[in-house]
């Protein structure tokens, strides 16, 4: 077992808002929903429309329960809106815009105003120093800049902390790991799946990761399992955690996982406030029951958004490392991230799991969905080590094909390629293949 670098406890490790108790938090939590949504009905013509539709008045707010009877919020509202017809502020007042890639469609537009760069910042400082970075500390920062939210977001948040800040953003593989090495990073921002590429890299150069200066990485924008974050901190020597945001409800800094608890995220509840329902019936699940998680912003003056459909699943927990917050579990998939093969649901963090339990295989890895005939067929196309022998490639895709269907109860066709014989993603990892013509 590899020994993990001891984290500091030096400085004021927690603000304010940390420190309250339930009952300050849930009175702070009233205060600005009632706000949040007089504003968003009296501002933004889709909220007013859809609160009427729903026969839903922000005067009937008395309880945190009442939110239940507001309409839900989802990616398709915001799309129905472009660019600017969410934005609750004159668009003169917009300090910012982000969108997503537009990859499906018109891309989703978010707005901030100075404010509310201000305020998210904080946070990701707050999320920076609950995963044990310190001010003065060297930050790598290998998301994507742009209109993607994750590089400008982890960058303010990492600055507004006092570290020095390396905005490196993706690619470049072995620049990265010359800066790294170079300046000195303690921590990197990235997202898990190209931080292995990373480490392959690091190992292909004749370096061991474990001598790299990197202590903590903080990892997010897809989904990831703990069998990741166990190969991360025995290759690389150094702590794993996950950081949650979205876009559309402010970017990454939603929610933290402390480091010295490492049990979920804690959502930083003083400004989301964070409900769970069944994705079907659109109904509230009774407490820690999994479901999808729908987000109300609490503080955002641009653009506040009303019980948004994340649509990742997950479930509410105590909180631990900050007693008044509610924790998440960490992400175990999207509900359209779902795969039903022949009546079965898969999700490819399960096919992760499994994957990197068989010696032999790497993390890479794809979900290719095809309809040859009536019905649907999974191939699981993964890529074998490099030291894995050709010849015995077909025992390994036998062996994960036996897992698949006795763990998760799906039939599908395994492929072991060769090395590289996976494509690399820079950014979100490219899970499933949809070869489905009609689809």
């Amino acid at each position: 077992m590899t020994d993990l670098p001891a984290i500091s406890d030096d400085g004021p490790l927690l603000d304010d808002a940390e420190r309250w108790s339930v009952d300050q938090l849930r009175s702070h939590q009233l205060e600005r929903l009632r706000d949040t949504l007089q504003r968003a009905y009296d501002n933004v013509p889709h909220y007013r429309a859809a609160f009427d539709a729903n026969g839903f008045h922000p005067s009937d707010l008395r309880s945190l329960d009442d939110l239940a009877g507001a309409p839900l919020t989802s990616k398709a509202d915001l799309r129905a809106n472009y660019p600017f017809g969410l934005f609750a502020v004159p668009r003169e007042q917009v300090a910012r815009v982000h969108a997503s890639s537009g990859t499906t469609g018109k891309p989703t537009v978010v707005g901030y105003t100075r404010d509310d760069i201000a305020v998210w910042a904080s946070l990701v400082a707050r999320s920076l120093r609950a995963a044990g970075v310190r001010p003065g500390d060297v930050v790598h920062v290998a998301y994507g800049y742009g209109l993607f939210t994750g590089g400008l977001g982890a960058h303010y948040g990492a600055e507004a902390l006092g570290c020095t800040v390396v905005p490196m953003s993706g690619g470049q593989t072995e620049r990265q790991i010359q800066l790294i090495h170079d300046f000195g990073a303690r921590a990197i921002m990235v997202t898990p799946s190209y931080f292995l590429s990373v480490l392959d890299e690091m190992q292909r150069q004749g370096l061991d990761p474990a001598e790299s200066p990197l202590e903590i990485g903080v990892f997010g924008a897809e989904p990831w399992t703990p069998a990741m974050r166990h190969e991360i901190e025995q290759r690389g020597a150094m702590h794993a955690v996950d950081i949650y945001g979205l876009s559309e409800v402010m970017g990454p800094g939603v929610a933290q996982e402390c480091v010295e608890t490492k049990d979920g995220l804690h959502l930083w509840e003083d400004h989301f406030y964070p409900e769970v329902i069944d994705p079907i019936t659109q109904q509230p699940v009774a407490e820690g029951e999994v479901g999808e998680l729908v987000i109300t912003s609490l503080s955002k003056q641009a653009m506040p958004v009303v019980r948004y459909r994340t649509r990742d699943l997950t479930r509410l927990l105590p909180g631990t490392a900050r007693p008044s917050m509610r924790r998440m579990e960490k992400i175990t998939g999207r509900s359209d991230d779902l795969m039903i093969v022949r009546g079965v649901n898969v999700f490819p963090t399960q096919v992760e799991e499994l994957v990197l339990a068989i010696p032999g295989l790497t993390p890479y890895f794809q979900c290719v969905l095809t309809r040859p005939g009536r019905l649907d067929e999974l191939t699981v196309r993964v890529e074998a080590d490099p030291s894995t022998a050709e010849g015995d490639r077909e025992a390994l895709g036998r062996d994960l094909a036996s897992r698949i269907k006795r763990q998760i109860g799906a039939t599908a066709n395994v492929e072991v390629v060769g090395p590289d014989g996976i494509e690399r993603s820079v950014g979100k990892a490219r899970r499933i293949v949809d070869q489905r013509d009609d689809r």
